[in-house]
């Protein structure tokens, strides 16, 4: 199909779904604009205006509320372009389920908490199966499974497999709030995804807490010994591996088996809530923040020098900036970070690499038409790449409910970089529905 089909298509298809966006509710508008129709005026009046707002999916156990289980479900829906960098490539269109989600958790008292979370994520139509149950298809499983004890409000220890993670406050981003799209990709916050953890969710212990408007969360993981890719330099241009996890030692001894990553952030104006982990991406014009943060990673003889049989250490911290400032008629969100990445020398890894990236997004949401345009964009200077990599994307939020129920189209761009592009860069125009509960 055309260029010039797709564009009627999609134009035709954007039409409609903006017309039934905007209708006014069905009810009287309609109804009571003839004397012959079968709804009068007077019982127009009297029926009741559809009930849109949102209320939590909450099972309360007792009649305060204070003891409850909190079930959440969401799915985000995408529709993507072909790499329209690509010399002569007419425009294509793929489906796909980014994520499909399921999370649940329980306070039956204030001293412990347990969080079950299961998913799939990148369902395309190249991994559907016939069945549901062959080849190499994304299948449901496990996000985050963990449980938490308090001790008081300054210190919470919890275990499992979960999303306390440090580095950055994107690092630990919510995928239902976010700004932007998704994640910048590169994947510079979620720099382990893959390679030291299960879908940036680590094995492990953490504590976190608040002591007065400082909040932090610390982790103690042990590293997947299934690495991306093998742990392999993607710029060719160094010795190294991360997989110092499956290399013994000069003395024939497991090691690198430790992981260690914070985030601290100091709240100026209204404090965050740190019960769960998931950091907002904005909270639209509903809370007035400015919070400043400083993360680390590290991982002790994680990486592993194939010449020399010798272990090395990781090593990164990052700071980070984050605004939203209600404005009376909408909200402006804006965020920035800094960090320092260090596998070892002119190691790149599939995410980061030995060097430092910048990145920062920013957007205003328009109360009165209930948009929100965004800027994001990151850069990296990395010793193992001839050539800086670079990554763009200008987008939209059309909010039906917040949140809950949006739709966002994007232009999203990587120039100079070898894992995302191959020989050409990358062009792609993505849009998302998203709806959860």
């Amino acid at each position: 199909m055309s260029v010039q089909k797709y564009s009627f298509l999609l134009i035709l298809c954007g039409g409609i779904g903006m017309g039934l966006i905007a209708q006014p509710d069905l009810s009287l508008e309609s109804f009571t604009q003839t004397p012959d129709t079968a709804v009068n005026k007077k019982e127009a009046n009297e029926m009741p205006l559809a009930d849109h707002s949102y209320r939590p999916l909450t099972l309360q156990l007792d009649p305060s509320g204070s003891k409850y289980v909190r079930f959440i479900m969401w799915h985000q829906f995408w529709m993507t372009s072909n790499n329209l960098d690509n010399e002569g490539s007419k425009l294509q269109l793929q489906p796909s389920l980014r994520r499909s989600r399921f999370l649940a958790y329980a306070q039956v008292s204030p001293k412990f908490l347990i969080l079950t979370h299961f998913g799939l994520n990148g369902l395309t139509p190249e991994k559907l199966t016939n069945l549901g149950s062959d080849g190499d298809a994304p299948q449901l499983f496990l996000h985050g499974a963990w449980t938490e004890f308090k001790l008081s409000d300054a210190l919470y220890l919890g275990g499992g497999l979960h999303y306390w993670k440090g580095l950055t406050r994107l690092s630990g981003q919510s995928t239902l709030n976010m700004m932007t799209l998704d994640q910048t990709r590169p994947f510079v916050h979620w720099h382990s995804l893959g390679i030291t953890d299960q879908f940036a969710r680590h094995l492990g212990v953490y504590a976190k807490g608040k002591i007065g408007r400082i909040d932090y969360r610390i982790a103690l993981n042990s590293p997947s010994r299934n690495t991306l890719g093998e742990g392999k330099d993607y710029g060719g241009k160094s010795n190294l591996m991360y997989t110092g996890v499956s290399e013994m030692n000069k003395r024939g001894e497991p090691t690198a088996n430790t992981i260690v990553e914070g985030y601290f952030r100091y709240n100026f104006w209204e404090t965050e809530s740190n019960k769960l982990p998931y950091i907002s991406g904005t909270y639209l014009d509903d809370k007035k923040v400015f919070a400043m943060g400083a993360g680390f990673f590290q991982h002790p003889d994680g990486m592993f020098d194939m010449e020399t049989r010798e272990h090395q250490a990781v090593n990164h911290y990052a700071f980070d900036a984050f605004i939203n400032l209600p404005t009376g008629n909408g909200a402006f969100t804006a965020y920035g970070s800094w960090i320092n990445f260090d596998y070892g020398k002119n190691y790149v890894s599939r995410w980061g690499g030995t060097g430092t990236n910048l990145y920062a997004h920013l957007g205003y949401y328009w109360k009165a038409i209930n948009m929100m345009p965004y800027l994001a964009f990151q850069t990296s200077n990395y010793d193992g790449l001839d050539q800086n990599p670079h990554a763009l994307n200008i987008g939209v939020n059309y909010f039906i409910l917040g949140h809950n129920a949006k739709i966002t189209l994007e232009y999203h761009q990587i120039n100079n970089d070898p894992r995302e592009g191959g020989p050409n860069d990358v062009h792609q125009v993505r849009l998302q529905a998203q709806v959860f509960l």
